[in-house]
């Protein structure tokens, strides 16, 4: 009841209230309402950027002395010592916020291409985006995370015994990030600075690359890589599919004579700098919690236990397709070229985000008030991978209210292209997860809802490629994928399909954990030897022990390779992969279906997403399967023989299209993910649902896809 004006400075607020406390018998003031009082304070002195990080020094100088005189008898010090923990735990907070924010800014404005003063989904607008602020941004977010004092001033409030589970709970996780991006070596912190800035040349360098294709008969083409690996899945033409994999290739030379070599090195300096083998050794230790050697013989173990299925399946193919089939710009098309182009109608691009919509809704899957921009059509000097962040992560503050999540999400779509509809509806699936999974984060700090180390790659990626899988399920097409006019998608087709490719599926186990083992080798190499041609003979030859021959996907081409936060990543996917499979696997056993399980998604809420990075992956995986991670259900989904996969999914099938159509069953009329979306298309912002409804903006977007793309009409 002590007005902040009478009261006039933050110490003597917390004097006075504390003094009172004492003499009435109340408890002494606590964790929140003390940083809550002075937040007050300092509005109604017009401060325009409170802070309470000064207010603990200020304590343990002559404001700490003052305290305890004015402390009655039976007034205990650890509450003062608790309000000090938290107002440096909300000033962490705080402080990461802006830095992520402002990094996560430019990285969007930059991939995007966008224009100076493009607005935000919030409304907020940059001065201007470009690759000197992205490099600025991050190297101050970095040096955020890297300051010594933080870690150190979180140690000691650890080590403080009055602290809430909460505080405990953020300190450690300060900690454990805080050791993440803390250099002590001085020789390592340049090498980091000089690596960043070299990697930003090369990504600039990269969006702008001429690529595309020679095509036969029409010379050069210019093509984004989705583009050319699209077509090599479906071009009937092999002249085509030819020029196309030349055109991906080339994506390798162009990487290394513009810096990816010395960007190499310099990781590699940093890592060993630091103590670490090397530089794959330094990022799967951060962001798994084990190192190297571990990681290796998790994979070899998926490596050995597939290496004779692959060389079948290669034999196989040969012997059905000619042994043309296996080179790599043909066998993708030999596997399903045919049964793609037949597909294709029933993915319509202007309906995959409907179709995303209804199914995440079915699964039980909300969003937690959260916006997200959505950015899916390719054009010219976009990044060429989609991707999903977030540049305000989700999280509980200390007094009890939500920080909804913002999520940034795009994909390169040319809706006009065979296959496009079924790319963008894997890609809304894979990056629509991610953001569901940061949307539901939890816990008391944004720390625990960043994508970066510590956060596990494995764990990001169970959520995205779980949720993906689903559209490969007879039951998921049977009920989802529809052509123009509703009709679902014919059994043939499916069957035709599951044929052509189930035996094939050890492929990609293969070409999955190729990138990790050239990464290894990469980073292993002696420095004397990171050299152009060094490096695109180690990539060929890892391709021709792991994949069998050339892959379809040319090593060098793999966009994770060159930037900080995605290079030595790939194994994720892999780990991802087997508790995908582990995870599909208990819920069919406990459920006996997977498409439109309302059950799936508030159990994915509470075990995976919920708990943010204050868990471990391996444990979490085993929180909810009730096992330990092991590749046997993925190995067992590759072996089991095409006869008794078909007639589980025919059953599957046929159940599904029982079922009412998308849009025509009961309480179909509306699609509720608590969420706000804007589709935008760079600068443009297409529809936003704040001024409708979800269905509205889908409906908005359908028209503007056919308007501009002949082929949706």
């Amino acid at each position: 009841h002590i007005s902040a004006m009478q009261v006039r400075s933050p110490v003597r607020l917390l004097l006075v209230t504390t003094a009172l406390a004492s003499t009435h018998g109340w408890a002494v003031p606590c964790r929140s309402c003390v940083p809550s009082a002075y937040r007050s304070f300092s509005r109604m002195k017009g401060h325009s950027k409170p802070s309470l990080f000064g207010l603990p020094s200020m304590l343990r100088g002559g404001g700490a002395l003052a305290l305890k005189s004015t402390l009655a008898a039976g007034a205990k010090d650890d509450s003062v010592s608790c309000a000090n923990s938290q107002a440096f735990i909300d000033q962490v907070n705080a402080g990461y916020e802006t830095v992520h924010r402002k990094f996560e800014e430019q990285f969007w404005g930059t991939k995007m291409a966008l224009s100076k003063g493009t607005k935000l989904a919030d409304g907020t607008a940059p001065e201007d985006y470009s690759v000197s602020a992205l490099t600025e941004t991050k190297k101050a977010m970095e040096a955020f995370l890297a300051d010594e004092q933080k870690l150190a001033e979180a140690r000691k409030w650890l080590e403080d015994p009055s602290g809430t589970e909460d505080q405990k709970k953020t300190l450690k996780m300060f900690i454990r990030t805080f050791g993440c991006y803390i250099m002590e070596s001085a020789e390592a912190k340049a090498l980091r600075e000089e690596a960043m800035k070299i990697e930003g040349s090369l990504e600039s360098s990269r969006n702008t690359m001429k690529l595309g294709a020679d095509l036969p008969d029409k010379g050069f083409t210019e093509m984004s890589s989705v583009q050319l690996a699209t077509k090599m899945r479906t071009e009937a033409d092999e002249g085509v599919r030819k020029a196309c994999y030349n055109g991906l290739k080339s994506i390798g030379g162009f990487v290394v004579e513009n810096g990816f070599l010395e960007v190499v090195k310099a990781r590699n300096q940093m890592a060993k700098a630091l103590g670490y083998e090397d530089y794959y050794d330094y990022k799967v230790t951060q962001a798994e919690g084990f190192n190297k050697k571990r990681l290796f013989e998790i994979l070899d173990t998926l490596e050995v236990g597939t290496r004779d299925l692959n060389m079948e399946a290669r034999s196989l193919l040969a012997k059905e397709k000619g042994a043309s089939a296996l080179e790599p710009w043909n066998r993708g098309y030999m596997m399903a070229g045919d049964v793609a182009r037949a597909l294709d109608p029933y993915f319509p691009f202007e309906k995959s985000v409907e179709m995303w919509g209804r199914s995440f809704a079915s699964l039980g899957i909300t969003y937690k008030e959260s916006t997200m921009d959505l950015d899916l059509l390719d054009r010219k000097g976009k990044y060429s991978n989609g991707f999903c962040h977030w540049p305000q992560p989700a999280w509980k503050k200390p007094d009890g209210t939500w920080q909804p999540a913002m999520t940034h999400f795009t994909s390169l779509a040319d809706p006009s292209a065979v296959g496009s509809g079924h790319n963008a509806l894997t890609t809304l699936m894979h990056e629509a997860g991610h953001a569901a999974h940061f949307a539901n984060i939890q816990q008391p700090s944004p720390l625990f809802a960043q994508e970066r180390a510590p956060t596990s790659v494995a764990y990001a990626e169970t959520q995205s490629m779980f949720l993906e899988s689903l559209v490969g399920d007879a039951a998921w097409r049977g009920k989802y994928a529809r052509d123009r006019d509703g009709k679902p998608v014919p059994w043939e087709l499916v069957e035709q399909e599951i044929k052509s490719t189930h035996p094939y599926k050890v492929f990609g186990l293969r070409a999955m954990i190729c990138v990790p083992y050239f990464e290894k080798a990469l980073y292993e190499l002696p420095e004397s030897e990171v050299t152009a041609e060094r490096v695109a003979q180690l990539a060929d030859e890892v391709e021709l022990k792991i994949q069998g021959g050339p892959s379809p996907r040319p090593l060098l081409s793999v966009p994770h390779l060159l930037a900080d936060e995605a290079s030595c990543y790939y194994h994720g996917y892999v780990l991802a992969e087997m508790a995908v499979q582990q995870t599909r696997e208990y819920f069919l056993k406990k459920d006996g279906y997977l498409t439109d399980n309302p059950a799936i998604g508030p159990a994915l809420e509470k075990a995976y997403w919920e708990p943010g990075n204050s868990e471990m992956f391996l444990d979490l995986v085993q929180s909810l399967t009730g096992k330990a991670l092991t590749g046997d259900a993925w190995v067992s989904a590759l072996k089991k023989p095409v006869a008794d996969k078909l007639v589980s999914e025919k059953v599957d099938y046929d159940a599904a299209v029982q079922k009412p159509a998308p849009g025509k069953g009961e309480g179909d009329s509306s699609v509720d993910l608590q969420m706000r979306v804007r589709f935008v298309d760079g600068d443009e912002v297409i529809a936003d649902s704040k001024s409708g409804t979800f269905l509205s903006a889908c409906d908005t977007f359908e028209k503007y896809v056919a308007n501009r793309f002949p082929r949706a009409k």
